[in-house]
């Protein structure tokens, strides 16, 4: 049908060639002279057409399908058929009876002619095609932010997906060149404009496609869209379209962590890959968050051997089978165990004598240690201790424990625990080999049991969400972030400090929620409701990074301070070596009274233990 359809044009082609050649006006005798002519070429001209576009495979596509290659391909096999048409009319006249095949107008029109009615024939057949597949739903009004390269592909994608529900209502685009300018049929317009358009057009989303966009313009955008109730959606990395993976799928939400309020903390130190050059690394608690996070980021450094201490096996197993599809040089051992077994600890550091120590091993949950003061106190006071002594006694040459900012002005036992761990890693590094290095920063985005998992199941399951306080705050930095900071921090520590990391202001925990819910494309307290649910034993409403008595000095680096702390009194460690064997015994209460003695400013908040406050 195609074939027949395709030889009709180029027929009528020829024919109205022939007409614009007389002017649309010929009288019998004429039409019948040129058609003696005509009549001896036209089997010519069929059976050129027919092995031409044979050759060029024009009709092995389908005409549905049309690309531009197509067009091409079509271009160049009437353009071919002409020149043969030219070569056949040279043989004609000068072999055979003096006359052309064609006159050379009639030729170049028939050219002309063809070529636009079959390009024409199958775009319109492809547009037929598209309209007749599209879902005749109700369409969905888009935005995409950036008209450059990313955002015109993404405008194709999106017109080529028949079964999609989306209309492209035009760019928008910060280069004041393109305002008011049309790329590929759609306009561009300022983000000014956005509210107006959302207006006339209800846009539904706004599809970011700029790649490498600011931190402060992707937080301004989708703050704007937001606030217009517009869902906001990325394109993937450029990279990814090279393996042709680039599906409307591959759009996704805009990450929670774009949002902190602050620029990414970023670390560039040259001596970062000398430091850690060929050494040997324990990291504890390898299979949490921070743990695991510490760990890919040591395999990007050239250390000889990591080993990967966790009591978790199902934790450490799934990031052993993580690991195994890293390329990698350095040896891993992975290693079952508990900080707080001396025998097993003691073995551990004599068969692989680690030269620098990441402890990050550490019971974290609030309320959980609250109702389990005596477990948090074995962990994180006795377990930290026993690695760190270890420390010492194998010669390492660095020990870096990871505390939290919940031990500034504790109010639970927790936070109190991990102040304790401090005081006894920075008392532990006078008159030794090993250089003892705290590091304590806020919550960390998508940690296990960190809020944003929480939130993100809630939502998922149709909420509510569930808060605390409705004006809770926290600190927060992601996981690389993080990571990068600890590594930085034992390349400049020279044992003793605290380090401290500037995390910007801190978040509101229930604006968290409420762009969780709309970067899902929901309304807060319509589609998913929160509810308050009253602060947790031991919780605070703001937490610190530093304490009231504690001050700062600067280091090179903007975002990484340096606390200094009032030093232990010697007293202070029978207090301890007390502390752990009321611990032991499990005697709860009388654990967190020697507590409240060692951290005088812990003060116990909506929990069991406030009548011991002084």
């Amino acid at each position: 049908m195609i074939v027949v359809f395709d030889l009709l044009i180029h027929l009528f082609a020829l024919f109205f060639a022939y007409l614009i050649r007389f002017d649309l006006k010929a009288d019998f005798s004429l039409i019948a002279t040129e058609w003696a002519i005509l009549s001896k070429s036209l089997w010519y001209f069929i059976v050129v057409k027919l092995l031409v576009f044979a050759f060029f495979q024009i009709h092995q596509g389908l005409v549905r399908y049309t690309s531009t290659g197509d067009f091409k391909r079509i271009l160049v096999a009437e353009i071919s058929a002409s020149l043969l048409f030219v070569v056949g009319s040279y043989v004609r006249y000068h072999q055979l009876d003096g006359v052309y095949l064609f006159p050379n107008s009639v030729l170049l029109m028939e050219l002309i002619f063809s070529s636009a009615f079959i390009i024409a024939g199958r775009f319109v057949v492809k547009l037929l095609y598209l309209e007749y597949t599209r879902d005749k739903g109700k369409e969905e009004a888009i935005l995409i932010f950036g008209a450059g390269v990313s955002g015109q592909l993404t405008k194709r994608l999106i017109e080529k997906d028949t079964a999609n529900l989306q209309h492209i209502i035009g760019f928008i685009d910060d280069e004041a060149s393109l305002q008011g300018k049309r790329i590929e049929g759609t306009r561009v317009y300022p983000l000014s404009n956005l509210a107006q358009l959302k207006s006339k057009h209800q846009i539904s989303t706004l599809i970011i496609a700029v790649q490498n966009i600011e931190r402060g313009k992707l937080k301004e955008l989708t703050e704007l869209a937001l606030d217009l109730g517009i869902q906001i959606k990325r394109v993937p990395e450029a990279r990814t379209w090279v393996n042709g993976s680039f599906e409307m799928s591959s759009l996704k939400k805009i990450d929670i962590n774009s949002l902190l309020g602050r620029a990414v903390i970023s670390v560039e130190n040259p001596k970062l890959a000398a430091h850690f050059l060929n050494k040997t690394i324990l990291v504890t608690g390898a299979a949490g968050s921070i743990g695991s996070g510490l760990a890919a980021a040591l395999l990007q450094q050239k250390i000889s051997k990591l080993i990967l201490l966790d009591q978790a096996e199902s934790a450490l197993f799934d990031l052993e089978q993580r690991f195994q599809k890293t390329e990698t040089t350095v040896q891993i051992e992975y290693v079952i165990g508990d900080i707080c077994d001396a025998q097993r600890m003691e073995r551990l550091f004599d068969l692989y004598r680690p030269q620098v120590v990441f402890h990050a091993a550490a019971y974290k949950h609030v309320p959980l240690m609250e109702a389990n003061p005596a477990e948090a106190i074995r962990n994180n006071v006795g377990g930290t201790k026993l690695i760190a002594e270890l420390a010492a006694k194998f010669k390492a040459d660095q020990f870096i424990m990871i505390s939290t900012d919940k031990a500034v002005n504790p109010t639970n036992v927790m936070g109190a625990s991990k102040r304790i761990a401090e005081m006894l890693v920075t008392e532990l590094n006078t008159d030794q080999h090993t250089a003892y290095i705290t590091t304590r920063f806020g919550n960390v985005l998508g940690s296990n049991g960190s809020v944003i998992p929480i939130f993100e199941k809630q939502i998922a399951e149709g909420g509510p969400i569930t808060l605390t306080d409705e004006h809770i705050t926290r600190f927060f930095m992601t996981i690389p972030e993080a990571c990068q900071l600890v590594l930085e921090a034992a390349t400049m520590g020279n044992g003793g400090e605290i380090f401290v990391f500037d995390m910007g202001a801190p978040v509101k925990i229930l604006d968290l929620a409420k762009k969780m819910i709309q970067l899902s494309g929901l309304r807060p307290y319509t589609d998913i409701d929160i509810k308050i649910t009253g602060l947790r034993p031991g919780e605070k409403r703001y937490e610190e990074v530093l304490a009231n008595s504690e001050n700062t000095i600067p280091t090179y680096h903007p975002q990484i301070l340096i606390a200094k702390t009032r030093p232990i009194a010697s007293a202070q460690n029978q207090s301890i070596q007390q502390l752990l064997a009321t611990a032991a015994s499990q005697e709860n209460e009388a654990s967190v009274s020697i507590m409240k003695e060692l951290v005088p400013e812990y003060i116990s908040n909506n929990s069991l233990f406030q009548k011991l406050d002084k």
